[in-house]
This record gives C-alpha cells, structure tokens and sequence, in this order.
C-alpha cells in the first residue's frame, strides 16, 4: 500500500510491504507443526512398562528398533524407516539391518500386555540371528517424590 509524502511542496510515494498476512501465515504454520511433530516421531502405539532404573537410549550409532504390539505383531524400525514383519521373517530382516552394522544392539519396545511366550520366541529369533546386546525401552517410573 503507497501512501504520499509531501516534502518541500514535491510530492513522493512511499511504498512498503504489508508483512502482517505473512506473519498471520507463519503462525499458523507454526502452530500445526508443533501439532503434528508430537504424533509422526511416536511410532508404532505400544503401553509400554515402567521401571525405576532406566537409562537414556544412545544418540550415536545406528538404532534398530523392534516394536511388539499386544497381539503380538512385529514392526521393524532402522533409521526412521518402520515395516511390519512377521516372526518367521525376523531372523532375516534382523540379518539384512546389521549386515554393516559395527555393534548387532537391538532396542526392544514391548507392549506391557503382552504374553511372556510370544515375547520367549521373538527373543530365541533374535539370537538366532546372531544379535547379542538386546536393550529394552520403558518409561520412567515415577517416584513418590515426583
């Protein structure tokens, strides 16, 4: 939008940018990625159990994540990228994930509902493969204090 300017009986235009509808638009971009960020890093939707004694899960390195669902099914996260499998198909795709892998370390998201027998044969599956360091991922128990 111009407006006019008189100086010394010499009329100039002025014109400079309306920057409110961009601000309006960045807001709103704002808000629905701070919406939305939340609900795409989650992954699978499993309860997990809690425990006391946790430790921070490492920031360096590749991370393969395995998520158990209550009902048993199995999803295969590798560096963001989550596909379901099955357990007759884990010894394999445990194989193709660490084949440059330096360390075979595998993180465990277990739903806390789920059977202790079907969590005994995923695990024989992925000894099978030859995966030696399994760690499990809780949530924070919290305390009296808390």
């Amino acid at each position: 939008m111009g407006f006019t300017v008189s100086v010394n009986d010499k009329e100039t235009v002025k014109s400079e940018p309306n920057v409110v509808p961009l601000c309006d638009v960045l807001l709103v971009l704002l808000i629905i990625f701070m919406v939305v960020t939340p609900l795409v890093q989650k992954g699978v939707d499993v309860q997990l159990p809690s425990a006391l004694n946790t430790t921070q899960i490492p920031e360096s390195g590749t991370k393969v994540v395995l998520s158990i669902k209550a009902d048993g099914a199995l999803f295969l996260q590798i560096e963001g990228r989550e596909n379901r499998i099955a357990l007759e198909g884990l010894n394999q795709a445990l194989e193709e994930a660490f084949l440059t892998a330096s360390e075979k370390k595998l993180f465990i998201r277990a739903d806390s509902n789920l059977e202790f027998g079907k969590m005994v044969d995923i695990i024989d599956a992925i000894r099978e493969a030859g995966i030696e360091l399994i760690g499990i991922i809780t949530e924070r128990k919290a305390t009296e204090g808390e």
